[in-house]
């Protein structure tokens, strides 16, 4: 058995039936020129063949006394694939709505922890000659950055291969798998001499780390002290197990514009455009607070043991709400994930697994004993960047067209932005508790209009002119 992490084993003490961790992507493809009529049942008949081999996608909860407390990973050596594996087919016209709703309502149920835990769904019926694979897993055991490792492993770099490999039969070879449980057991007693003297270490440091961090005249524009003086909105609501899904997709060159012309990265422009966005949303709804809302932005980090689950530590940044001038709320985004970055480069791995869970923890607390909502909150909402391939991507020779990210949500945090980089697109996926936010793709279609106010302020008239155009 594998014993989960301690940030992993986390994400099982948050599931409750209001609060399912899943996390999901939605992948949409164009069929390959010529394409049988059949070729999307012949691909789903050859994925439902392929033996599932490939961890984590065999692993499900160990199954013995308050699994909960100690969780650990068993290895199924035979599952039920026509549960995981399932083929679907919208109702005309097959647009994005239909694709949509159908999505919404797979992912708002909870993974069953009694079998491993992930789903496959083959879409079929699209408009425009696509179809969509919906893939949804349990968050203990992938991570955001994790999953998209393994779509680019999964996924060719070339429209002329024909395999249609499944995901969970990519199984490293028998012999890479002794090789490596053998170094494992080799490890583990200096791991547990050193595992003491690691966490004594780590302690010292973490609390030197969270000084800076909360050191208001080190941290002018905002630093760990912001999540004490995070506002109550909409967003920080007791929520339901329904979900509510909405995307945009933008031209990644319009980022790198912006990028060029103010120092700032991606990640700093998705904040100030969301900022922009819920500002907007909830003025609409007349419950804009006067003090600054705050982002909780995950950061990953490397994972040298190259096993599944979790590595991200994560940041508060407080967002230019009070404010329309995007460039100067630019600037202050940039002053303070630039620190925090830092900060956490400063810290040795177990003093940023420390730092993780000790964000965790009030999550956690909340969940369990149902407090959660009613608790001051630590941030509004959560605002994750990553970056699945520079490359186009196919699948049995259907290119990849988008993908469009799907994140969990907790008790008393209703709304969860996600942002995934792709080849020469941008897209942004928000996940919202449907009976607390009303109208969610009006978000999205606020982060584009924020998106065009930048560029009119960061830009020269003729470049802006010229990226302003935005995919649909």
């Amino acid at each position: 058995m594998n014993r989960l992490g301690p940030i992993d084993a986390a994400f099982i003490s948050l599931e409750t039936t209001r609060t399912p961790m899943n996390i999901g992507a939605l992948l949409t493809f164009k069929l390959p020129p010529r394409a049988p009529r059949d070729y999307l049942r012949t691909l789903f008949t050859t994925l439902r063949e392929q033996a599932v081999t490939t961890p984590p996608f065999n692993y499900r909860l160990a199954h013995k006394r308050l699994p909960r407390l100690a969780p650990a990973w068993e290895t199924v050596d035979k599952l039920d694939i026509d549960y995981h594996l399932r083929h679907s087919s919208l109702p005309w016209p097959g647009g994005e709505r239909e694709l949509g709703v159908l999505v919404a309502r797979l992912h708002s149920n909870a993974i069953d922890l009694a079998r491993p835990p992930w789903e496959m769904h083959l879409i079929e019926g699209l408009e425009r000659k696509r179809f969509a694979i919906y893939f949804k897993a349990h968050h203990a055991a992938w991570d955001g950055i994790g999953a998209l490792g393994m779509v680019k492993t999964w996924l060719s770099t070339s429209p002329d291969t024909r395999n249609a490999i499944a995901p969970w039969a990519l199984s490293p070879s028998r012999a890479e798998t002794r090789g490596r449980h053998t170094a494992q057991m080799r490890n583990v007693l200096r791991r547990t001499l050193e595992l003491a003297g690691d966490q004594l270490r780590s302690a010292g440091e973490l609390v030197r780390t969270l000084r800076r961090m909360s050191d208001r005249a080190e941290n002018p524009e905002g630093g760990a002290y912001s999540a004490l003086e995070t506002p109550r909105t909409p967003f920080n609501v007791p929520i339901t197990p329904q979900r509510r899904l909405a995307t945009q997709l933008y031209e990644l060159s319009r980022f790198k514009s912006i990028g060029d012309a103010t120092g700032a990265t991606i990640n700093d422009i998705c904040l100030v455009i969301c900022a922009a966005a819920v500002r907007r949303y909830l003025r609409d709804l007349g419950q804009l607070p006067d003090k600054p809302l705050v982002a909780s932005m995950p950061v990953g980090l490397s994972r040298p043991d190259g096993n599944a689950g979790n590595a991200v530590a994560g940041l508060v940044c407080p967002l230019p709400t009070l404010h329309d001038d995007l460039l100067r709320g630019l600037g202050d985004v940039c002053a303070v994930t630039r620190r925090g970055k830092e900060h956490l480069r400063s810290m040795s791995p177990s003093a940023l697994q420390q730092f993780t869970l000790l964000g965790l923890s009030p999550l956690i607390l909340g969940q369990m004993t149902g407090l959660a909502a009613k608790a001051p909150p630590f941030f509004n909402f959560v605002v994750s960047n990553v970056v699945a391939s520079k490359h186009r991507l196919y699948f049995n020779g259907a290119e990849l067209e988008a993908m469009y990210p799907i994140s969990v949500l907790f008790d008393g945090y209703a709304l969860n932005v996600t942002v995934v980089g792709y080849a020469d697109r941008l897209s942004i996926g928000f996940t919202g508790c449907r009976d607390a936010l009303p109208s969610l793709q009006r978000l999205a279609v606020y982060t584009g209009e924020a998106l065009a106010q930048l560029e009119r302020a960061a830009l020269p008239q003729a470049s802006y002119r010229a990226s302003k155009r935005t995919p649909r």
